[in-house]
């Protein structure tokens, strides 16, 4: 889901920038009113790249990773999740690939909207975490997140074949198969420490109370 630099002129990345401020700091406000939620946000940032670093293939434009967003949305919540995307793109820029500090707000931008997207349309409503469930919210979101790139490239100062963009979005089918069953086995081990003082305060046990 990354943007590689070069792709967007100054004047997009500049309002990609000033979009992406103004989304972490909605976040950032509930976030220090709520010591836990800081707590959760750098349990979320810590986990996502992990998952990052661990899998990262180039396809086409753009690259395929495992992104963790469901296990981190439903187990932290939407507050920490979005913040820990920001964080986590952040410290993998500085540690792992400076280039990428460039569209740092642009690959937040990404990953954020869609989640932003899928809470509103979905997670706000869900009740029960079924497999269905898990598997639908997956769909939905990777589907932005390619949407996402697509958009970006877009805009781009380079044409990008629509063939070169529909073989990474399909790339992405495979995470939505895999994803749900790390979704559901850290909900399931989260059900079962609950009655643990410290896994209210460090977790969201909402969905975890609600698996079926």
């Amino acid at each position: 889901m990354h943007i590689e630099p070069g792709v967007l002129g100054p004047a997009k990345i500049a309002l990609a920038n000033a979009a992406a401020l103004g989304v972490v700091a909605a976040a950032a406000w509930p976030a220090l009113r709520r010591p836990a939620l800081l707590a959760r946000t750098l349990l979320a940032a810590v986990f996502f790249t992990l998952c990052m670093q661990a899998f990262h293939l180039k396809v086409g434009p753009s690259e395929l990773h495992f992104v963790g967003a469901m296990p981190m949305y439903l187990a932290l919540g939407l507050v920490p999740t979005l913040l820990g995307f920001a964080l986590g793109l952040a410290l993998q820029g500085l540690w792992f690939e400076p280039a990428d500090l460039v569209h740092l707000a642009v690959n937040t931008l990404s990953l954020a909207l869609p989640l932003l997207a899928v809470h509103a349309a979905l997670g706000r409503r869900l009740q029960r975490v079924t497999v269905r469930a898990v598997l639908r919210l997956d769909a939905a979101y990777y589907a932005g997140v390619t949407a996402m790139v697509g958009f970006w490239l877009s805009i781009g100062e380079v044409a990008t074949p629509l063939d070169a963009w529909a073989r990474f979005a399909v790339s992405y089918g495979a995470v939505v198969l895999i994803e749900p069953a790390i979704t559901l086995a850290v909900l399931l081990a989260l059900a079962r420490l609950r009655a643990r003082g410290w896994t209210a305060w460090c977790f969201d046990l909402r969905h975890a109370v609600a698996l079926r």
